[in-house]
Formats: structure tokens, sequence, C-alpha cells
């Protein structure tokens, strides 16, 4: 007996029947992550191994440690200190009107900050390429697990400013109320260049190498152990090329008040740069993102 060809399959969409015209349409499910309004979607779907994340890189990075947490205050306390010796006291640069510990580890926080960032978040991948070659969700997690993690210890270190203001019985004024906006730059600043990095540590694995070279000549040619307003006026527009720069004098801004000053063409150039960053950060990681799952 001759077998009857198989049926053909139809689009579950297709209907053939005035019963199946009556029913209500059904949902077209797309894989998760192929689209990017379903990519954003899943980041909020998976926020629970976001926080799973954080909070394991948190506990790992300080344990078996003698001293714990404590690490977070001891390292940018000690810079601090050899900045206010040489900078301060040797050089005797200006200050702005403040106590030079205080001019200096007002832009030590958010240095620190990024430079953590940027050192998390370029081997993020790397660190957890098991889950990211085994499972899927969104891979923006974890470079951005990564950047809380350096969050914690910023607001951590934020303690000892606030011992140095106790101290020398220095009172900020009304500009410390603009402080969150300039901690957002800063946390937008460091998203953007460790997603960068990110995506290129796993296809290149030279980053690891080219990180802690980044992390400190960015230290000398950012304005920590100074104020900028040493930089030549001609010569201002152009040192603000650095985007770190317009978020340090944002934070001394918004922290001394009094004589520190705000050169508003060159935090412009910064934000605007900072902005760039982010975005083409998001775009690059995005469409490598396709990628890591082979080459990790």
């Amino acid at each position: 007996m001759k077998a009857s060809p198989p049926t053909p399959h139809l689009p579950s969409m297709v209907r053939n029947s005035s019963a199946d015209r009556d029913s209500p349409p059904q949902e077209l499910i797309i894989e998760a992550g192929r689209t990017e309004r379903q990519y954003w979607k899943d980041i909020w779907k998976y926020r629970e191994l976001f926080y799973f994340l954080a909070w394991r890189d948190v506990l790992v990075r300080y344990k078996q440690t003698v001293i714990g947490l404590a690490w977070a205050l001891i390292r940018p306390f000690l810079t601090m200190v050899v900045f206010s010796v040489v900078f301060g006291n040797l050089a005797k640069l200006p200050s702005e009107g403040a106590p030079y510990p205080i001019l200096v580890f007002s832009a030590m926080l958010p240095w620190q900050f990024f430079a953590n960032a940027l050192s998390e978040c370029s081997n993020s991948l790397i660190a957890n390429s098991n889950l990211v070659s085994k499972v899927y969700f969104p891979r923006l997690v974890v470079p951005a697990s990564a950047v809380i993690v350096s969050f914690v210890d910023f607001m951590i270190s934020g303690i000892i400013l606030l011992g140095l203001m106790a101290y020398y019985d220095f009172v900020p004024g009304w500009r410390i109320l603009t402080l969150p906006a300039f901690v957002l730059i800063a946390f937008a600043a460091s998203m953007g260049a460790g997603l960068w990095l990110a995506a290129l540590n796993v296809e290149y694995r030279d980053f690891r190498y080219i990180v802690p070279f980044i992390v400190q000549f960015g230290l000398y040619i950012s304005p920590v152990g100074f104020s900028s307003s040493i930089v030549p006026e001609k010569w201002r527009l152009l040192y603000s090329l650095n985007p770190m720069v317009g978020v340090i004098d944002g934070f001394r801004w918004a922290i001394l008040g009094g004589d520190a000053s705000l050169y508003l063409p060159g935090f412009l150039l910064s934000l605007g740069l900072v902005v760039f960053l982010l975005v083409t950060g998001i775009w690059y990681f995005r469409k490598m993102e396709r990628r890591f799952a082979d080459v990790i």
C-alpha cells in the first residue's frame, strides 16, 4: 500500500477553518536576546543574577583577608598621603582654598572608582567564561555587576573624605547637593570604558596587560594630585579630552566650593566624551556579544 505524502507544516499563524479564525491569534515568541527590545527586557528578568554576581564578587574580593573591607580605605588613603606630601608640601601647588588632602581625595574618589571599574570589567567575562559559554543571559549583566562592585568600594572610601572634613573642620557649601549628578557621570564613564575593554579582552587577550598600563598612565595625566587650574589656559580644552578631567573637576567643584572653579567648555567637552564612550561601549559590546561564547 502506497503511503500518502507527509502533510506540510504550516505556520501557527495560518488559519484553515472558521473556528481558527474566531480564536485569538497566538503570540509570536522570539528567542531571547534576538531583538534589542527583547534584550533590554531580559536585563530586567535576569536582575537576580545581577545581584548574585555583584554580591559574589564583593565576598570573593576580601575573602580570607585579615583586614577585609579596610583595604578599600587603605589604598586611596596612602595614595592621598603621598600626593599631599609631594604636590602640596614639596611642590607647593595651589589647593583652591581647601586643605590639600581634601583637594586630593575629592579627586581620588572618582579616579579610584574609574580605575577599579576598568580593571574589574576588563576581566569580568573571562572570569565568568563557564557561565558565558553554557547558559543564555544578557552578557551585559556581567560587566555591569563588576562596576557595582567598584561602586561599593567608592562608597566605602567616602568615609575617608568625611573624616578629613571633620579633621580640618571643613564644611561644604550648597554645591554639595549637585554631587549625585557628578557621581552619575563617573558611573557612565566607568561603564562605557568598561564595556569596551570587556569586549576587547575577549577577542584580544593582550588587553590584560594593556589595562594596568592605562590605569597607571591615566593617574598621572588626570588632575588627581593637583588642580587642573594650573594647566595653561590655552591647553585647558585639549587637556579636557581626557573624560576624567571633567569628572574630577566636577567633584571638586561640588565638594570644595569656595575658590574651586569649573572650566565650563572643558567640562562640556568631557561630558560629551563620556556620553559618546557609553553609547559606543554599549553598541560595540552588543555587536561582539554574539561571538563571546565561541571565542572566550
